[in-house]
């Protein structure tokens, strides 16, 4: 029976960073615009956070099953390295997805928007299906994508749009954390080639190769240092992300410079803390806007 630090860290804590981002660019870009709605913050927050948790129990169930998790140079995979029972990892998946729904239509009946409901429905079934199901998506190299979407696009622009109509700014920076995000899961994935490979798993990095993978995680860090400046077009005060710019140094200098396997660890982690850093940083420039 797993231990209560074997549960805690195969929930992934050092990915919790991509669920908090959105929430805070989103949080400024409405700061912004002079309208924000402190408990709505909360509670958008606390909704990413859990699905956050939703998806990564699901992919250590989903990939534990298939046997795509025998060899791992990673964290602690709980179905995976038979820690746990696969329908204890399962429960615990779908009960995190079920807090995270609750949350969400907490949310939407306070602040209205209705038309989050599809889109948080269809959030969920995203999470599940990325390594869930006969024909995962997450096998198929588009993991990236469903992050960028969800972590970046949703999340930021449905933080923002609870509390008021939707800005350039919140788009800048949208686009900016979701394409951070991905480089995390493209870093993770990068790391994995070897295994995956031999499992089956298609991923993205499997796809592109090593040369082309570590080429795509410079260009989505790099991306997010071009949304800081098109964000600064609406508020100069965004240009504090730049100040993130050195924590960046470390994990694009290991995936550059040739990193594999537990190598990568570090440089998948600080990637977390550069973009919890830069969202930090650009949604208080964002917030400083308004007043200029």
């Amino acid at each position: 029976m797993a231990t209560l630090a074997q549960w805690i860290e195969g929930a992934r804590p050092r990915t919790l960073p991509a669920a908090i981002s959105p929430i805070l660019v989103g949080s400024g870009a409405a700061y912004q615009t002079g309208d924000i709605v402190w408990g709505f913050v909360v509670l958008a927050a606390l909704v990413a956070l859990a699905l956050q948790v939703g998806v990564n129990y699901a992919n250590d169930y989903s990939d534990g099953v298939r046997g795509t998790d025998e060899v791992r140079v990673g964290p602690v995979r709980l179905v995976g390295q038979r820690l746990a029972a696969p329908r204890s990892v399962k429960t615990a998946a779908f009960t995190a997805f079920a807090c995270a729904g609750v949350l969400g239509l907490t949310l939407v009946g306070l602040s209205r928007l209705w038309v989050m409901i599809p889109v948080g429905a269809v959030a969920i079934l995203a999470a599940w299906y990325y390594t869930g199901g006969t024909n995962p998506y997450g096998y198929l190299g588009l993991g990236e994508l469903f992050v960028f979407v969800f972590f970046g696009l949703v999340a930021t622009l449905g933080t923002m749009a609870t509390m008021t109509s939707l800005t350039a700014a919140g788009w800048w920076g949208a686009i900016g954390v979701g394409a951070v995000a991905a480089a995390i899961l493209v870093a993770n994935n990068l790391r994995d080639i070897p295994t995956d490979s031999v499992t089956g798993k298609r991923t993205l990095a499997v796809r592109l190769g090593d040369r082309g993978t570590r080429t795509v995680y410079v260009s989505l860090i790099a991306l997010s240092f071009v949304m800081t400046g098109m964000a600064a077009l609406t508020s100069p005060f965004a240009l504090l992300a730049l100040l993130a710019a050195p924590v960046a140094v470390r994990p694009v200098r290991a995936v550059v410079g040739g990193a594999t396997g537990r190598a990568l660890i570090p440089a998948l982690a600080g990637t977390g803390v550069f973009e919890l850093a830069w969202a930090a940083l650009l949604a208080v420039g964002l917030a400083l806007g308004q007043h200029t």
